[in-house]
């Protein structure tokens, strides 16, 4: 998905880690995509309180939304460097094209995870069948020794296994026995949580890592800390178990992201990360002109062709903390 903010900040994100070991809860903000009929989303990161959670740097959620009112995914295609971009649905599906020459489906359940790196362009388009769409998008920055990799596409259909109480979907990394196929460029961790109705579980995680949870369905408590709907609890590095619990009726369902504190800085802007404010304007300078380095969507019949750059600020944007 491309981020469609008609004037996008730029974001320099400091490395380091700050916390406490308490449950630091993220709200997220409303960002319409596009014009008065598109998609709006809830974006929880990157914001002022903190801009990445290991090398997640971008958590988007969406949905449930109608397609035939103001649900309706149409992106045409535009760039991206230096990330990866991982697609969940929990409902609907997507058309995906991109300048590496893929064609997929992407559908509830199923992992799709694209690697821009040097560059690469795609698509993303609701299908007709597609009544109904509700999902998250999320980014991986790259580390620096990766961040120029060839173009890639990965996709894996993870299946599900029983936690005791809940059931969980492991798409990126290792949780309660189960390991996900996927390669990744640093330590990263993705997986789907459903939890039954009043039911708390204890997962063990990697205490080198620091969590997110993002609350998408149901009553979720994280540790103690109830969790709304987009809202993320964060959890610094040094937990080695995470409390789930869901008092509610009806089943809950989370996103569990963690990942090693990604110790370098990156300045994110548009559908870019870099490294520099100078970068980004080369980025851009490189789409707006169509240089090869991000290739081009075949069989995408939208209009426009391209999604245009917006303008870069006026200013260089001053570096934030993750607190």
């Amino acid at each position: 998905m491309s981020n469609l903010e008609t004037a996008p900040a730029e974001v320099t994100c400091p490395s380091g880690v700050a916390g406490s070991g308490e449950v630091e809860v993220l709200s997220a903000r409303e960002v319409p995509l596009g014009g008065p009929r598109a998609m709006a989303v809830l974006r929880t990161l990157p914001q002022r309180k903190r801009s990445l959670i290991g090398a997640w740097c971008f958590v988007d959620h969406f949905g449930p939304t109608a397609v035939d009112r103001a649900g309706a995914m149409d992106v045409p295609p535009h760039p991206h460097t230096g990330l990866q971009t991982a697609t969940w649905l929990f409902a609907g599906e997507v058309e995906h094209r991109d300048s590496l020459g893929t064609h997929a489906i992407v559908r509830p359940g199923r992992l799709n995870l694209m690697t821009g790196g040097h560059g690469i362009c795609h698509s993303e388009v609701s299908t007709a069948g597609a009544t109904t769409l509700h999902g998250v998008q999320l980014w991986i920055a790259l580390p620096d020794a990766h961040r120029h990799t060839a173009r890639d596409f990965q996709h894996h259909t993870p299946a599900p296994i029983d936690i005791g109480g809940a059931t969980a979907r492991v798409f990126l990394g290792s949780l309660a026995g189960e390991t996900s196929p996927v390669p990744t460029f640093s330590p990263l961790l993705g997986a789907e949580i459903v939890l039954e109705a009043h039911t708390s579980i204890t997962l063990a995680v990697d205490p080198a890592f620091e969590h997110g949870v993002l609350a998408d369905t149901g009553t979720v408590v994280l540790g103690g800390t109830g969790l709304d709907r987009a809202e993320l609890g964060y959890l610094a590095p040094g937990t080695a178990t995470l409390e789930l619990a869901n008092p509610g009726d009806q089943p809950a369902r989370v996103l569990l992201l963690g990942g090693a504190p990604f110790d370098e800085d990156i300045v994110m802007w548009w559908n870019f990360v870099g490294r520099s404010h100078d970068e980004i304007v080369a980025f851009r300078e490189a789409w707006q002109s169509e240089s090869e380095q991000f290739g081009r969507v075949d069989g995408y019949t939208g209009t426009p062709q391209r999604l245009p750059a917006p303008s870069l600020p006026n200013a260089r944007i001053n570096p934030r903390s993750r607190r």
